[in-house]
């Protein structure tokens, strides 16, 4: 274990003996850094921090610290519990939960970029990305492989579905379907994410079925309802599966077209 003699690792922290912690970091007692984390300068990792292996923390990132929440007392948070292969560039700040006994939690192989912030009860999925200053408030789901801009904002209690992306500047006030691509102050789905469904491997074939489902649900003038078992009927996939899955399981309702498919 290399631990900077400016660093303070308080009594009762749990640290792999291969975990490294730079100059004026500070790791308080109950948290738990796996093997191969990399904790860089003026980092502090607050006691709720549950974290994984080969995780890179960069200058004056705050891991599970108090939440952003009026009615926060100590006595009630909940874990911050992170997986493996993550990357919080500088200044990343992630709350710790107060709402849900299994806290805030953030899945493995995740890069978020410098200022990024997740609030309190986040669930996070793998292979996100988190571009400057991308803000989830509190009870925020990601799915994975979705791309967050810079200085999106993302309402609370809202879900970004898989493979989306949002642009730049974009606030979010409802649930991001899979597969989309969002744009706008009050944000609105402007297609598909097409270069991220090529990158991942999805085939023209799947890419043109995803877009016939979504015409069919949001164009077709059926009733909600009718139109995603339409959707199931005509179109059965994986991917139609998880496009139903998501809009009948949504809360806040979903993002509408901005234009035409």
């Amino acid at each position: 274990m290399r631990i900077h003699p400016t660093a303070i690792i308080e009594d009762g922290a749990r640290l792999h003996e291969s975990v490294i912690v730079g100059p004026y970091s500070i790791v308080e007692s109950g948290a738990v850094i796996g093997e191969g984390c990399r904790i860089e300068s003026c980092a502090r990792i607050y006691g709720m921090t549950r974290m994984g292996a080969h995780n890179r923390v960069c200058h004056g990132v705050t891991l599970g610290s108090e939440p952003q929440d009026l009615g926060f007392r100590p006595e009630l948070a909940r874990p911050l519990t992170i997986g493996d292969h993550n990357q919080f560039k500088e200044n990343v700040n992630i709350s710790c939960g107060i709402k849900s006994d299994d806290g805030t939690r953030i899945g493995s192989h995740n890069y978020w970029m410098a200022f990024s912030h997740a609030g309190h009860d986040c669930i996070v999925g793998d292979h996100n990305i988190l571009a400057n200053t991308a803000t989830l408030a509190g009870h925020v789901e990601v799915e994975h492989r979705t791309f967050l801009s810079g200085q999106v904002a993302v309402h609370q209690f809202c879900r970004i579905g898989a493979y989306a992306m949002v642009a730049g500047v974009s606030g979010v006030p409802q649930d991001v379907p899979p597969y989309t691509l969002v744009d706008g102050h009050r944000a609105r789905i402007i297609g598909l994410n097409l270069v991220g469904l090529r990158r991942a491997g999805f085939t023209q074939e799947q890419r043109s079925r995803i877009k016939s489902v979504y015409r069919l649900i949001f164009t077709s003038g059926l009733r909600l309802a009718e139109a995603l078992v339409e959707a199931e009927r005509t179109y059965p996939s994986p991917e139609t599966g998880h496009i139903v899955h998501f809009i009948e399981s949504s809360r806040r309702g979903v993002l509408s077209f901005g234009r035409d498919l």
